[in-house]
């Protein structure tokens, strides 16, 4: 008992610090706006929210990302972790006025519901430099068109089939949208991106389908990827670009 209450203190404590942390970072600015206050002659504020798939890399983008400070312009780290983007994240990033930076992580579901009345800002990344591009670019206003990475359907993996001459493939559940056959595709592994790539097929039973929708299982194959286990999640997805105001 004695340490369950112990546990509960500590978890408010936690949620307490993030809000002081929160309400003292809510001047920062949002990535687009960098420039703009620079123009003006102000000292800009990034605040950044930074998740990464393990350790090393997270080390790795926040030394990057410490280098590029000038005096015009400085980073402020509202929170940094291993792992998925959480609604967690996301309540911080509204409350802070922060910039989600995801290196080889995705939000999970819930997140993805939390952002859909929020402003917050999630900008994903697989390869470091691209990354460090898009906020220096930001800097000298010259950021590139941005494409929204669209989420079209989420499957669970339930069952993984060996099948004589074609491999692994996974029997899934989807759990969210359409699911549909040549979509792009991410593989999910506790919110931590595994693999890349299409899907190669897609059956609904014996029979070959062009998509399924949420409700219903299906049997999934990936274009060279085998490593399958119950509970990973393939991720559709289109990329839209959004114009900019």
């Amino acid at each position: 008992m004695a340490s369950k209450v112990a546990s509960t203190r500590e978890h408010w404590k936690r949620v307490a610090t993030l809000g002081r942390e929160a309400h003292a970072m809510a001047g920062g600015a949002k990535l687009e706006d960098i420039f703009t206050q620079i123009q003006a002659g102000e000292t800009a504020t990034l605040n950044l929210i930074v998740k990464a798939d393990v350790t090393g890399s997270l080390e790795a983008v926040t030394e990057s990302l410490r280098k590029l400070e000038r005096d015009d312009v400085k980073l402020s780290f509202v929170h940094r972790g291993v792992g998925g983007i959480t609604e967690n994240d996301i309540q911080l990033a509204s409350a802070s006025n922060a910039t989600i930076l995801g290196f080889n992580v995705r939000p999970d579901r819930k997140a993805r519901s939390w952002l859909r009345p929020s402003t917050v800002e999630i900008r994903t990344y697989e390869i470091i430099y691209k990354l460090l591009e898009d906020i220096e670019n930001a800097m000298l206003g010259m950021l590139a068109p941005e494409y929204e990475e669209v989420v079209t359907g989420d499957a669970e993996v339930r069952e993984v089939f060996r099948v004589p001459r074609i491999g692994a493939v996974a029997g899934c559940m989807v759990t969210n949208g359409v699911v549909t056959r040549n979509s792009k595709v991410r593989f999910l592994r506790e919110g931590t991106i595994i693999w890349k790539g299409t899907l190669s097929s897609l059956r609904r039973f014996k029979d070959d389908v062009r998509e399924v929708a949420a409700g219903f299982e299906c049997g999934i194959g990936l274009s060279d990827f085998q490593d399958l286990k119950s509970g990973d999640v393939i991720e559709t997805y289109e990329e839209r670009e959004i114009p900019r105001t």
